[in-house]
């Protein structure tokens, strides 16, 4: 297991503690160098796991969080170990209560800029080519809601909250969440949150398709590792383009039928296409290289 995130820290994951520069320098690991202000980071078994570490603000977005989700979405795309990923919060409180309002106050913003940086870092998620799964714990509100949406599905606590309450403080969801909830969970429900503030608890959000399973706090990890990590034993390329061709359904750019043709093309050409015939007709559990 890698793990790594401020020394002395205790998150509810146990101990994290920062990779050793020897350890790195000697090829015992394989990249995952950077290191991160705001983000604890634990890779095992393949699966990264990525917890927003700031309890004590209910883990809301700042700019300093904003910036390094970006730089650990760029790192799940890139480093060969990861073969997919967690994003959910520390403590029990809180996935992300929202962005910290403190930094818009007395602060001369470019709102405009700060809702394309916000999206631009979310998209990287939805578009990864590797799995990226939020694990709700607690209050996903504003741009908390909006980060579990751009993953690629959620599971949530039973003690979990969703909404968008943004136009309490007079706007509305800055970083996708006008668009992704309409998508998720349809548009006259999305309606009603966004014009309300309401939230809806995890049960609820699991009846409107927001979440894909709802577990008890102490055996939310679990569950979203076990889901990983059947997820891990599939063909990457494979994996890659399903995310690719289900994405392109909310792009009007794209015709997802073409794409999705031309992406099963690319995987038919495949050595893990020929290693998953094998293992079929042999009766024996297929081995992908990614190939």
């Amino acid at each position: 297991m890698i793990s790594r995130g401020p020394a002395n820290r205790r998150s509810w994951n146990g101990q994290y503690s920062r990779i050793s520069v020897e350890r790195v320098a000697s090829g015992s690991i394989n990249k995952t160098t950077l290191m991160y202000q705001t983000l604890l980071t634990s890779l095992e078994k393949n699966i990264l796991t990525v917890t927003i570490n700031r309890p004590d603000k209910l883990n809301a977005i700042n700019a300093t969080v904003m910036t390094e989700l970006g730089l650990v979405a760029r790192e799940i795309n890139t480093n060969p170990e990861i073969r997919s990923a967690i994003i959910t919060g520390a403590g029990d409180r809180a996935f992300v209560a929202g962005a910290d309002i403190s930094e818009f106050n007395g602060v001369q913003t470019d709102g405009t800029a700060l809702s394309a940086k916000g999206q631009q870092v979310f998209f990287a998620f939805e578009r990864s080519a590797k799995p990226v799964v939020a694990a709700v714990n607690g209050f996903a509100l504003g741009a908390g809601c909006e980060l579990a949406m751009s993953c690629h599905f959620r599971i949530a606590s039973s003690t979990a909250k969703f909404g968008q309450p943004e136009v309490n403080l007079g706007l509305l969801p800055g970083y996708g969440g006008s668009q992704r909830l309409v998508q998720l969970i349809g548009k006259g429900r999305a309606m009603e949150l966004l014009l309300t503030a309401g939230m809806i608890d995890a049960a609820t959000a699991l009846q409107y398709g927001l979440v894909n399973h709802v577990t008890e706090p102490g055996n939310l990890l679990a569950k979203t590792r076990e889901i990983l990590e059947l997820v891990n034993t599939k063909a990457p390329l494979a994996l890659a383009a399903a995310i690719r061709a289900a994405n392109a359904v909310f792009d009007e750019t794209v015709e997802g039928y073409a794409l999705e043709a031309q992406l099963f093309g690319e995987c038919f050409a495949t050595e893990d296409l020929r290693e998953g015939k094998a293992a079929f007709l042999e009766k024996r559990k297929a081995i992908f290289t990614g190939r």
